[in-house]
């Protein structure tokens, strides 16, 4: 009996898989296209994974990743060696991603045949995603030089010969060209609303040429002092025949966007510090703002740049103080009358001098950074300043009469001044205390993207500041760095003294200063910890100059474009203990480089083009190396 009964399962199954009705049965758990593509919020949910895989370097969500070069110094143990052992590998900043170039093809493609999609929908679905793709390639080049264009979604036929699939490189002039190209075309079909920010816009295209046009441009220019940084096929290199073009490209797109006058400088705030700081958490109508990374406390979206990089002393959990700004960007803010003031002039035993050579004395620890450029207030947390109303507690110990120094190897320490005295605190609550992670080892923290906000720096709560791609200012400086390479200074001029009016500066620069080396000390504090450092040291071949192996003091000219920098240096403030004397209960400073600091940052000439891995070249014969790099 039971082998009739397990006979009639088997027919029935088998009678039940042949059933029309059961094989045509639409899937409850995923999409078909005839179905995604006739319904707006589908596309738009996929077009919001495509953005959500925008390629970035530096940013908020990995803090450790701007203590590569010499702004900061990473105060967190694991990440010490990126101080010891600071070759950078010919892969590093890679960027290769052809499997996202393939969706968005993918998305251009369909999009473009969907036509139950109502056409303005269409239209800018489409124009998005060229948008996105142009980025793409913008990325891949800045990294990797000239990469095959594809353009359309690529199928393999399975006849066993690939050959078909294999694009060589292109000239890195191409890829240029051919971002340039859809930026231009995109700009009239993308909405043209400031309000948007996490989406293209006209603006975006436009700021978005401007930089890239100016990054081919500048690359054309200085290329010639790195003659060993090419290819002959010009895979890497762009010939300085062109350098004029795509500055006149950079200038016209960001001359567009300005003219337009959707955007403009964010100035809320009456305090120039406070309102710098601002600008990078204020979502509430903020006009500089062009294109960002958005997060959100009710979707989960958030990430922990204020948890990791709060003060310690006021942290709202046992964390914070990993990323400790160094003196060598603190140094480059000037004085509001347009001179640069160097932090180098010490004793033997390291303190600041001052008039007569002879150590300097302080009031209060902020005084020694009166009257510069109120970006630095906004940018870093300063000895002796707050945040979110309370003390930041920075300072390194006492100094005693004779020079030396009483301090603790515990944050908040305490110890004697004298035989007879009280225990007292004797080093702030923030540090900085040498090799011990999470105090201000350098003596500064970062301000910029801490968010203000009551619980941002919990666990549970987090943040939901944005990461700003794009902004107003660095088109001003763009659009100043164009006028100036084009020979028109005095229009350069207008444009780097808007930026600095902003910063707290009353005397405007001339057109007869306006020089290469202003050029990029502008940027330097202007966009410090917003991911332009390395590009534009790379567009400027000055990199290998900078960054150039040898373990250097900290610059005396911080003013100047090439000189070197390698190692992030700290300048700590210390109580003086001198009872009796004049200058007792003032403040010194004491400038010192972080213990696990060992090695310098060395720069070589591959670096200016990431190696290209060897899976990619087995793949396709038609690849070339990049210059430089077995």
């Amino acid at each position: 009996m039971k082998k009739y009964t397990l006979l009639f399962l088997l027919l029935f199954i088998t009678w039940g898989c042949n059933d029309e009705d059961f094989l045509n049965r639409e899937p409850k758990d995923i999409l078909l296209d005839e179905q995604v593509w006739q319904d707006k919020g589908l596309v738009f949910s996929v077009l919001a994974d495509l953005y959500d895989r925008y390629p970035d370097y530096q940013t908020i969500e990995n803090w450790v990743e701007f203590t590569n070069f010499d702004e900061a110094f990473a105060s967190a143990s694991p990440d010490y060696g990126r101080h010891k052992n600071q070759n950078y590998g010919y892969g590093d900043w890679s960027y290769w991603d052809y499997g996202y170039m393939r969706e968005l093809n993918l998305f251009i493609q369909k999009c473009e045949a969907a036509e139950k999609l109502d056409p303005a929908d269409r239209s800018r679905f489409a124009a998005e995603a060229h948008f996105l793709r142009a980025a793409a390639y913008f990325e891949m080049a800045k990294r990797m030089g000239g990469v095959p264009l594809i353009l359309e979604p690529l199928e393999y036929d399975f006849n066993g010969d690939p050959t078909y699939l294999q694009y060589p490189r292109a000239k890195e002039y191409e890829v240029y060209d051919f971002v340039l190209g859809e930026l231009e075309t995109i700009s009239t079909q993308l909405p043209d609303d400031p309000t948007i920010k996490s989406r293209a816009t006209k603006g975006l295209a436009l700021a978005m040429k401007a930089r890239a046009a100016l990054y081919a441009a500048s690359i054309a220019r200085y290329g010639v002092n790195t003659p060993q940084v090419s290819l002959p096929g010009e895979e890497v290199g762009i010939p300085a025949g062109k350098a004029v073009t795509y500055y006149e490209a950079a200038l016209d797109a960001a001359q567009r966007l300005i003219a337009s006058g959707k955007y403009s400088l964010y100035n809320k705030k009456p305090d120039l510090a406070d309102n710098f700081a601002s600008l990078f958490y204020d979502k509430g109508n903020n006009p500089e703002v062009i294109f960002v990374e958005d997060y959100k406390l009710k979707s989960g979206h958030v990430h922990g740049w204020t948890i990791s990089n709060q003060p310690r002393y006021q942290a709202e959990e046992q964390q914070g103080g990993r990323l400790n700004p160094s003196l060598n960007l603190v140094q480059s803010f000037e004085k509001l009358d347009n001179t640069f003031a160097p932090l180098t002039a010490t004793d033997s035993k390291g303190f600041l001098l001052g008039a007569n050579n002879q150590v300097a004395y302080f009031n209060n620890p902020q005084d020694l950074f009166a009257g510069r450029d109120a970006r630095l207030w906004g940018t870093v947390i300063l000895p002796g300043t707050q945040f979110k109303n309370k003390d930041v507690d920075i300072w390194g110990g006492y100094m005693l009469a004779n020079g030396s120094v009483i301090t603790s190897d515990v944050l908040g320490g305490k110890k004697k001044l004298s035989e007879q005295g009280e225990l007292q605190q004797v080093v702030g609550f923030s540090g900085p205390i040498d090799n011990l992670e999470f105090s201000a080892q350098t003596g500064f923290y970062v301000r910029k993207y801490l968010d203000p906000a009551i619980g941002s720096g919990q666990l549970g709560t987090q943040s939901e500041v944005w990461w700003i791609r794009y902004r107003y200012a660095e088109v001003l400086l763009n659009a100043a760095e164009a006028a100036f390479e084009l020979s028109q200074p005095e229009l350069a001029a207008t444009y780097i003294n808007q930026v600095r009016e902003r910063a707290g500066f009353t005397i405007p620069l001339t057109a007869n200063q306006i020089t290469f080396d202003r050029i990029v000390h502008e940027r330097k504090v202007e966009l410090a910890f917003e991911g332009h450092q390395l590009w534009d040291m790379k567009r400027w071949r000055i990199a290998h100059m900078v960054w150039n192996g040898v373990s250097t003091d900290l610059t005396s000219n911080p003013g100047k474009a090439t000189e070197s920098s390698t190692r992030p240096f700290g300048l700590w403030p210390y109580k003086v203990y001198n009872p009796g004397s004049p200058n007792d209960g003032k403040w010194v400073f004491k400038k010192i480089i972080p213990g696990p600091v060992t090695n310098a940052d060395w720069f070589r000439m591959g670096n200016y083009y990431s190696q290209i891995n060897n899976d990619i070249l087995n793949n396709n014969p038609k690849i070339v190396k990049n210059p430089n790099q077995n």
